[in-house]
């Protein structure tokens, strides 16, 4: 969702034994780049329902979030003004069904070797790099801090 130039994704660190899930994305401003599976969130949708719908749109998987590395302001790589929103989750069903049209490749990675890939490779990579270093040192939070949207 883009508002007042703003635009809001939600992504997700997935983890399954000590490895974490990366995509490789094939998009006009994100051409063979390595990121977390994740997207813009839609107007009036919640956070992490949005996190979850993007999940299993670019991966197949079904995940439960368990926690957030925080949230990120950045002027990304398209020149946009971004807020994100990154997700802890584990693998609670599903199987690996890549978006054809914008993921080409998946890989399960350490993420000791994923703090090695080169900041060419990675989409917004001062991000990624923030994200990864939050995950190595087990910067985690609750992800009791996203109140549920309450709906009447």
């Amino acid at each position: 969702m883009s508002q007042n130039g703003i635009v809001l994704v939600a992504s997700v660190s997935i983890f399954s034994d000590d490895k974490v899930l990366i995509i490789r994305e094939n998009k006009p401003t994100a051409f063979n780049k390595w990121n977390f599976p994740g997207g813009h969130i839609a107007s009036g949708e919640d956070i992490l329902n949005s996190a979850l719908r993007e999940v299993k749109e670019e991966t197949g998987f079904d995940v439960n979030l368990i926690g957030t590395t925080g949230v990120y302001n950045f002027i990304s790589s398209s020149n946009d003004q971004v807020i994100l929103f990154h997700f802890i989750g584990e693998v609670t069903g599903g199987s690996l069904n890549l978006e054809e049209d914008e993921i080409t490749d998946s890989k399960w990675i350490n993420i000791n070797d994923l703090a090695t890939i080169e900041n060419e490779d990675l989409r917004d990579s001062n991000v990624i790099k923030q994200i990864t270093d939050n995950l190595l040192k087990k910067n985690f939070y609750s992800i009791s801090v996203f109140n549920k949207q309450l709906t009447n």
